[in-house]
């Protein structure tokens, strides 16, 4: 590893101040992916800002049954937390089924939202990667590509997005909170990250000197039914295949509602707005639902290797559909 240098932030402001002093510093949370980053030689840093006494560690239930989440939660906590386990149990499972015991009360929020993809070309340091050196080119086009991703992606990328947490966040319109030196800004979960297309190195719409504070998801009764479903090669410590969360609302056998959101398929955590918008006002069936999902993977792009993926979203998206109508009826 390179040598470093670290400061502790004292509040926002001084976090703020202490990154924008150089172009090589970067803010230090949970330490989960920066310090990884760092010893694989993909990180740049070399500055680091504890920002760990900020007081953004809250979970708070908001009067219109929302959720306020500070930037520096730890995963467990928030997982736990009466108001997302009743209210949104498919961002507690979300959480509950990403990483370790161990890595869950060290990883906060925020840098779980801004964690880089775990393909293994940006990691190893010397496979061509736009990610970690743009213009060099993608070697998960030709090579090893199980695990990468179908849709969303672009001639220059086809990493997946790793987070579990996130996709349940989008599905459920979450917005991020940031603050930086030109103010405050609010953006949706959906448009937080961002598509590879020619510039697969910008993965969000913030600055580096721009800090999470906070994520608030809006009060929605649908999420009470909401699942999580993921699917991987081992049952734990494993990133998706394929996961889904998913939430239907019903009225005399009509769809009211619905919210399906897709991970380990896409290059950001995928909202399948095509099949929600071909769901609502039709039969909450099995079959509506095998269409829906056709609808929203007929433009998946599959290579030799993870060309499965393709049918296995459809399955997984049903699933989820299947068992939140089942959690609406019982």
């Amino acid at each position: 590893m390179r040598p470093l240098t670290y400061s502790r932030a004292r509040d926002v402001d001084d976090a703020l101040a202490l990154v924008a002093a150089g172009p090589d510093s970067a803010f230090l949370a949970g330490g989960t992916t920066e310090v990884d980053l760092l010893r694989a030689g993909v990180s740049r840093s070399g500055h680091l800002v504890d920002i760990n006494d900020l007081p953004l560690t809250a979970v708070e239930d908001r009067p219109d049954g929302g959720l306020h989440i500070g930037a520096l939660a730890r995963m467990n906590d928030v997982a736990r937390a009466p108001g997302v386990v009743h209210r949104f149990p498919a961002i507690s499972r979300a959480l509950l089924q990403g990483a370790s015991e161990q890595l869950r009360n060290m990883a906060s929020l925020g840098g779980n939202l801004c964690q880089r993809t775990r393909c293994p070309y940006l990691r190893d340091g010397v496979s061509a990667c736009n990610k970690r050196e743009p213009g060099t080119g993608c070697a998960a086009l030709d090579g090893p590509n199980r695990g990468h991703a179908v849709l969303g992606t672009s001639d220059h990328c086809i990493a997946t997005h790793p987070s579990d947490v996130a996709v349940a966040l989008v599905a459920f319109d979450a917005v991020v909170h940031t603050v930086g030196a030109a103010g405050a800004r609010a953006i949706a979960a959906d448009d937080f990250f961002l598509l590879p297309g020619e510039t697969p190195e910008i993965e969000h719409p913030i600055g580096r000197d721009e800090l999470i504070v906070g994520i608030d998801v809006p009060g929605t009764p649908i999420a009470r039914n909401s699942v999580y479903l993921k699917f991987r090669d081992r049952q734990s410590y494993e990133f998706a295949l394929v996961s889904v969360a998913a939430a239907i609302e019903v009225d005399a056998g009509i769809v009211t509602d619905v919210r399906l959101a897709l991970g380990g398929v896409g290059t950001k955590p995928w909202r399948a707005w095509r099949a929600e918008a071909a769901l609502v006002g039709g039969p909450a069936t099995e079959a509506a639902f095998r269409r829906a999902a056709a609808v929203e993977l007929a433009d998946a792009v599959g290579r030799e290797q993870n060309a499965f993926k393709i049918e296995l979203a459809q399955r997984a998206a049903v699933r989820g559909l299947n068992q939140s109508l089942k959690g609406i009826r019982s």
